[in-house]
């Protein structure tokens, strides 16, 4: 007869949970802590209650930063949203040939983003293609500043993280996809709706928890972008520094032996509270649709 310690399940389980709380939970709850202090990277500092928080207020480089993130997120919600559904209704058929453009789709979630940000860094250069195309076509007597121009490489790096993003939010909705009844399908072409009806009607409803899941993977995302801005602006943050990130803010403030690692664990906290809003509205509006 076997016997049933109630140990045995902690055994079993000890290792993940001593792992989770020294990688997330604790250095989370540091972060938190060393968010109220001064301190630097070879101090612990001292305790300065809501001062860095205070100054947080008052720095034009993260009013920049959340102006960017904000934008980010609400150029790539939509686009990233419903483009990989529509790309996912199209390879979903079956047609000659169509093994291949899914994997050319998914090509770009597999690169390196730092490798596929230099590439396009070559690309929108002053000299890169685009401008070359752009000046032997007449359209422009002049290289467009893509890297230069403050909106320009913002819009350019959201351009990027779009192209990006596609093939993997596109398997997602492939999954999704899976569970629509087809006969629900036949069912209203026998009934006469149209095949825009039938997108309405039956496939978004299809797809609805997919489709939250992935709105609150884009926001979370959109507002801890990094990659895309640090390669495309060469690690400078655009003219003036203004094309920053919050990430990017708190990997300047943190870094080197004069960094200051209480103000970015104030950013840390800051860009967390930033994060959940959107999670838990989406959340709310996706209850309230069901």
């Amino acid at each position: 007869m076997t016997h049933r310690r109630w140990f045995t399940p902690w055994l079993l389980a000890g290792p993940a949970l001593v792992w989770l709380a020294v990688f997330n939970l604790w250095p989370a709850i540091n972060t938190v802590i060393l968010s109220f202090t001064n301190a630097k990277p070879l101090g612990g500092g001292h305790f300065t209650g809501l001062d860095n928080y205070h100054r947080a207020l008052d720095d034009d480089q993260l009013t920049d930063a959340l102006l960017n993130s904000v934008i980010y997120l609400l150029v790539c919600l939509p686009l990233l949203t419903l483009l990989p559904l529509l790309l996912a209704l199209l390879v979903e058929k079956k047609l000659p040939g169509i093994t291949f453009f899914r994997t050319a789709f998914y090509t770009p979630v597999v690169a390196s983003a730092v490798v596929v940000g230099i590439i396009w860094g070559w690309v929108l250069d002053d000299r890169g293609l685009i401008n070359g195309l752009l000046h032997q076509l007449g359209l422009a007597d002049h290289p467009v500043s893509f890297l230069t121009d403050r909106w320009l490489l913002l819009f350019s790096a959201i351009a990027l993280t779009v192209w990006k993003g596609l093939g993997y939010y596109m398997v997602i909705y492939l999954s999704a996809l899976g569970n629509v009844g087809r006969e629900l399908h036949e069912a209203a072409a026998v009934d006469g709706a149209s095949a825009v009806r039938r997108f309405w009607h039956v496939t978004l409803p299809g797809v609805r928890p997919a489709m939250l899941l992935i709105s609150v993977l884009i926001s979370v995302s959109a507002l801890r972008i990094f990659s895309e801005l640090y390669v495309l602006s060469h690690g400078t943050g655009g003219p003036g520094g203004r094309d920053m990130s919050v990430v990017m803010l708190i990997q300047m403030y943190s870094r080197g032996f004069t960094g200051h690692i209480g103000y970015a664990s104030a950013l840390s906290v800051l860009l967390f509270l930033l994060t959940v809003g959107p999670m838990l509205l989406l959340a709310r509006l996706n209850r309230k649709a069901a």
